[in-house]
């Protein structure tokens, strides 16, 4: 594909009888130019290609010898769990590969409603909604809820799915600064006036891995009689001492935040999928109206079936959001203790700061020949300056697996000066 889209890739165009117009060749040009920007920017994105399914240790193309994984969102460490393997190989053979149609028109299945159920009662919440990414439900959510007579506020360094989705309804918008309380009763002194007014954050922010100060963001709600919505795409399943994510880590009760979106592809099987929880005329009125879920095919079964069975996991045990925080815990801890900077809060997402973005790549580079598969992140990632390698810890590490990749990072950062 890279080739079509050069000069060099004329030739095949050729071949197929193809000639390029000069608006064509224009515009090829300009793309190639910046492509050829962000490779001499150092921000170019490789992607690696697994051979293997996905876990803990992992098959990388190139690569002689499997390689220890530190940097899937794959925080309980289920996406190959046998039993959700086995639970979507039997909806698979129950109810097909798809629904080839949107949910209602008939596109739901008996799994579907069951899923749902669960997810509304892993979050104590009324009922629930599937969509087929969190990016969807980010989409979906906000133009349906919000008319020009709301107001929505939204932390700063909110993912990009929640800025699109915002982006798409007519409310007032006003943006604070990250985490900064301040400025968020400053904006809501401001829209005061509107109907309704809506406070927009992830609850852990995922390119840093520090925590919404939620207790904060909720009794400004109260005093300005305004709503409430965290992303929980980084912390529902793994987070806080049984997994239900940013309020029961501050010790919230249930329901204090009046609307979660989450996702099924990260911590919940690995796969793809993604949900509103929440009261349940939100829920019908999404139903109702919500484009991606009315204009988009319902989740293919095997999906809902992986998604379902680890919901079944976590309903019967607390175990593995024990067992990820205390790798976390050695993580963090001795990489500190190394001369790291560890970014964020005690969290799985543990964000290696190194600013340069070459030497991001180049520190990659350097861990995966140590066997060690992690990514280096810079703009338009993250914002310039501010490059990084995240290193995002699962429950199937072992100890020895964390100690393993903390001895690379030493060896690594010796090597390229990060650290004495």
């Amino acid at each position: 594909m890279a080739s079509v889209f050069s000069r060099g890739g004329q030739g095949f165009l050729k071949c197929i009888g193809t000639r390029l117009s000069h608006a064509q060749a224009a515009c090829r040009d300009i793309l190639q130019g910046e492509l050829e920007g962000m490779k001499a920017a150092g921000t170019w994105k490789y992607e690696h290609v697994i051979t293997s399914k996905q876990g803990v240790t992992i098959r990388v193309e190139g690569q002689q010898a499997s390689v220890l994984n530190f940097c899937a969102n794959n925080y309980l460490g289920l996406s190959s769990h046998p039993e959700v393997v086995q639970a979507g190989k039997d909806a698979l053979d129950k109810y097909g590969a798809g629904l080839s149609s949107v949910r209602f028109i008939c596109g739901t299945q008996t799994i579907h409603k069951e899923l749902e159920e669960k997810i509304a009662k892993f979050h104590s919440r009324e009922d629930s909604i599937l969509y087929a990414s969190c990016f969807d439900a980010n989409a979906g959510l906000f133009e349906i809820l919000l008319t020009p007579q709301d107001a929505v506020l939204s932390d700063a360094l909110n993912h990009a799915s929640i800025i699109d989705g915002i982006r798409l309804c007519k409310a007032r918008k006003a943006k604070y600064q990250h985490k900064n309380m301040q400025d968020l009763e400053a904006k809501l002194q401001e829209v005061k006036d509107a109907r309704m007014k809506l406070i927009v954050t992830d609850g852990v922010f995922s390119m840093d891995g520090n925590v919404a100060p939620l207790p904060e963001i909720c009794a400004l709600a109260e005093k300005y009689n305004a709503m409430v919505f965290i992303d929980e795409c980084h912390a529902t399943g793994f987070f806080g001492k049984t997994g239900r994510g940013t309020e029961e880590h501050f010790g919230l009760q249930p329901g204090k935040v009046d609307i979660i979106n989450s996702t099924l592809g990260k911590a919940l099987g690995g796969a793809a999928g993604g949900y509103t929880t929440g009261p349940k005329e939100l829920i019908s009125l999404l139903r109702q109206r919500a484009r991606p879920y009315l204009f988009s095919n319902s989740l293919p079964p095997p999906v809902v079936a992986c998604a379902s069975k680890v919901f079944d996991l976590l309903l019967g045990s607390s175990g593995y959001a024990e067992k990820v925080q205390a790798s976390t815990d050695r993580f963090r801890s001795q990489m500190t203790d190394a001369g790291f900077i560890i970014a964020g809060e005690n969290h799985p997402i543990c964000p290696v700061m190194l600013g340069d973005a070459r030497l991001a790549t180049v520190f990659a580079d350097q861990m995966l020949e140590r066997g060690i598969f992690v990514i280096g992140f810079s703009f338009p990632v993250v914002p310039k300056g501010t490059a990084r390698i995240r290193v995002q810890i699962s429950a199937s590490h072992t100890f020895e697996e964390v100690d393993r990749t903390v001895e690379a990072f030493k060896q690594v950062g010796k090597n390229l000066g990060v650290i004495n």
